[in-house]
C-alpha cells in the first residue's frame, strides 16, 4: 500500500461526509500532523481535487464531479438499470433507487424522482449505512464477508428510533432476505418513509445493486414487525421483483435469487447444471 495516496483518500472521504472542514479539524480527523495534511491537501488543490474557500476551509473540488460522473457513464450495472428503473416509478408512482455497497454504506447510483411532478430533492451520490436500507440489507445478505464489512467492534448507527442496530435482529433479517431475495425496512434511515429492495446479481452469482422503491410509510405499518405485502402492497413488491429480475437477465444471470447462501460460483456451467434460486420468471426451479 502507498501510504501517501491511501492518506489523501481518508482526507477526500472526511471532505465527502463533512462539506468543509478547516486544516486542524482535517488533520483531527484523518489522525495526522497538521503540517503532513497540509502538504497532501495543498498538492490535491493542485489538480483541483481540493478547494479553500474565503475564510480558509477546505472542501471538495471540481475535478471530484468529473470522476463521478465518470463513473456514473462507465458503471456497466447503473446503464443497464436506467430503463428498468424509469418503467418501475412510473408503474408504482413512487420515487426508485438504484445503488451498489461500498464497505459498510450503500451509495445510491441512480434516482428516479415520483413521477407526480411535485418538489424531490434528489439523492444521486448520497451514501447510507446499509444496515439501516432495504437496499443495503438485501446486498449485506449475499455477502460472504459480512463480518468485515460489519465488524463485532464497530456498533451498528441508528439513524431513527426504528433503525435495527442490534446484530442478531439484523442477521435474522439477512437470513430471509437470502431466502426471496428481497428486504424491507420502516421508518429507519427517514420517520415516514419506507422501502422494499431487491437484489441484482451479475453472470457470475455477484450480488452486483440493488433496485428500491421508496413510499410513505402506510399507516397500518406503525407497530407492524413484518413488513410484507400487506404494508408495501402486492403490486409494489410485484413491480420491484420483476424489475431485478430483467436487469440481473441483462447482466448475464441465470437465475433468481442467484444463490440463498451467498456463494460465488466461479464457473458459469456450474451455476447451469445446479439452480439453487429461482427460475428467471421467479417461479421456482
Amino acid at each position: 500500500m502507498i501510504q501517501s495516496v491511501s492518506r489523501a483518500v481518508r482526507i477526500l472521504f472526511e471532505l465527502q461526509g463533512a462539506r468543509r472542514l478547516p486544516l486542524s479539524e482535517l488533520a483531527h480527523r484523518v489522525m495526522l500532523p497538521s503540517s503532513t495534511v497540509h502538504g497532501l491537501v495543498r498538492t490535491l488543490a493542485m489538480d483541483g481535487m481540493i478547494e479553500q474557500d474565503s475564510s480558509g476551509q477546505y472542501m471538495l473540488g471540481p475535478r471530484v464531479l468529473g470522476l463521478g460522473n465518470a463513473f456514473l457513464d462507465s458503471n456497466e450495472f447503473r446503464l443497464r438499470s436506467l430503463s428498468a428503473a424509469e418503467a418501475l416509478s412510473e408503474r408504482t408512482g413512487h420515487a426508485v433507487r438504484v445503488a451498489v455497497l461500498l464497505g459498510s454504506d450503500v451509495v445510491v447510483v441512480h434516482h428516479v424522482l415520483r413521477p407526480d411532478g411535485s418538489r424531490q430533492m434528489r439523492e444521486l451520490g448520497i451514501a447510507i449505512p446499509a444496515h439501516a436500507t432495504a437496499l443495503g440489507k438485501v446486498l449485506l445478505a449475499f455477502q460472504p464477508n459480512l463480518d468485515v464489512l460489519l465488524p463485532e467492534d464497530v456498533p451498528l448507527r441508528r439513524l431513527t428510533g426504528r433503525t435495527v442496530a442490534v446484530r442478531e435482529v439484523l442477521r435474522a433479517s439477512l437470513e430471509q432476505v437470502r431466502q426471496d431475495g428481497m428486504a424491507y425496512e420502516l421508518d429507519e434511515v427517514v420517520l415516514g418513509e419506507s422501502e422494499v429492495a431487491a437484489a441484482i446479481f451479475d453472470a457470475r452469482g455477484t450480488a452486483v445493486g440493488a433496485v428500491s422503491v421508496v413510499l410513505p410509510t402506510p399507516e397500518e405499518a406503525h407497530g407492524s414487525a413484518d413488513p410484507g405485502p400487506a404494508i408495501f402492497g402486492v403490486t409494489v413488491m410485484s413491480a420491484v421483483r420483476e424489475a431485478a429480475i430483467g436487469i440481473s437477465r441483462s447482466m448475464g444471470a441465470l437465475s433468481w435469487p442467484m444463490d440463498q447462501s451467498g456463494a460465488r460460483h466461479p464457473r458459469p456451467a456450474q451455476r447451469q447444471r445446479r439452480t439453487p434460486g429461482r427460475a428467471m420468471d421467479g417461479s421456482a426451479p
